[in-house]
């Protein structure tokens, strides 16, 4: 492999990288990008290693002996701080983000995405490792125009709903509504990081996600998803297409959404990896503002590339309203409008996102067809009942 530069054209030092939830969607493509690209080395951290079998296994791959797995759950593991003390880079993936457990499994919630956190921020912290951590666009909470009169034209001014990493408060519903549980975890997680940057100069990068999509996400319930609760919505569309039902449209489906492709967010996170100087106590927005549609257009969408994908007619109803107490329980609450300000990834690693909504979900939805036809076949999808 020729010698690669960063982005200031130096040499770039190989590395050693601890990534723990390696095993899931992020991950997985993550670990891909890393092993045909790169030379570094990666130790995988997760309960579970099916997304990233194809890596594991065989021998004869041409990454051989760069990747090795370790199962092991970071709650209660006395080997985390030995493999983090290994590597020079420690990628944190590992969290609940399902929107339906935020108000029904708020405890877990919590735990999860800041308890569980705190013993890697930890080592990291006392073993001087490098950490980027995966936080979610989810901190901002509701812009500030969802608070402005329906009729006000502020409500079109960008200043009011754009968020920007550096001066967008994070505004979250009252403490009855749960829904903000992971939210406020994944908030104080990054202020205790930046902290530990502040006073003990704790080398880091936070990366908030806005809504990453493609292969290998999880929309199979029990397959490659969780069998019970209800998945983020592109994976709750999707599943509803595969089974031939209406999807559903909480409130209506009002809220606003963008869409990124897996494949546009793993570019920027290996810019983060490979440009530490550049990287290094920021935290980036990580999404694509031109793909921004109402969630009920994003239905509309969905449904004619799957048409096109399966070549199957679409149905009569496609869609049907639900109330979202009647679809995620009691204490829901939702944000308006999330698009990110592109302005600080794009400054320091001139990254921009490339694929169209169309393009990534007609990609996203061939896997998924095949995958489940697939699934079918083995006689392992959902039994009808009878």
């Amino acid at each position: 492999m020729a010698t690669r530069t960063d982005l200031d054209g130096r040499p770039i030092k190989l590395m050693t990288i601890c990534m723990i939830g390696a095993g899931g969607f992020i991950g997985s493509h993550l670990c891909e990008k890393l092993m045909s690209e790169t030379p570094h080395k990666v130790l995988a951290l997760d309960v579970y290693n099916d997304k990233i079998k194809h890596l594991l296994e065989p021998d004869s791959l041409p990454w051989a002996g760069r990747i090795q797995f370790h199962r092991l759950n970071i709650k209660h593991d006395s080997r985390l701080e030995g493999l983090i003390k290994m590597a020079d880079l420690v990628i944190n993936l590992a969290a609940i983000c399902t929107p339906a457990d935020y108000n029904t499994r708020p405890l877990d919630t919590i735990y999860s995405n800041f308890i569980d956190a705190l013993p890697v921020v930890k080592y990291c912290s006392e073993n001087n490792k490098r950490l980027i951590h995966f936080s979610t666009c989810e901190v901002y909470g509701k812009t500030i125009g969802s608070f402005l009169p329906k009729d006000s034209p502020l409500r079109q001014d960008p200043a009011y709903y754009v968020l920007k990493e550096d001066t967008s408060p994070c505004i979250f519903g009252s403490i009855e509504k749960q829904r903000w549980s992971y939210a406020c975890a994944k908030q104080l997680i990054e202020r205790l990081i930046y902290a530990e940057g502040a006073e003990n100069g704790l080398e880091f990068t936070i990366v908030r996600p806005f809504n990453w999509i493609g292969p290998r996400m999880d929309f199979i319930p029990g397959i490659d998803g969780p069998s019970e609760g209800v998945p983020r919505v592109l994976a709750c569309f999707s599943n509803n297409l595969l089974r031939r039902e209406p999807l559903k449209l909480v409130d209506g489906g009002e809220s606003q959404r963008t869409f990124i492709y897996i494949k546009d967010a793993i570019e920027a996170v290996l810019l983060m990896i490979e440009n530490p100087d550049r990287a290094n106590g920021h935290i980036f927005n990580v999404g694509n503002p031109n793909n921004e549609v109402t969630v009920r257009q994003l239905a509309e969408m969905m449904t004619k590339v799957y048409a096109k994908v399966s070549g199957e007619t679409v149905l009569e109803s496609p869609t049907v309203d639900v109330s979202s107490k009647e679809f995620y329980g009691e204490g829901y609450d939702d944000s308006d409008k999330r698009i990110p300000d592109m302005t600080i990834i794009n400054k320091q690693l001139g990254w921009n996102p490339k694929t169209s909504l169309w393009d990534l979900l007609e990609s996203t939805l061939t896997y998924q067809h095949r995958t489940y036809a697939e699934a079918i076949k083995k006689s392992i999808a959902k039994p009808s009942a009878s």
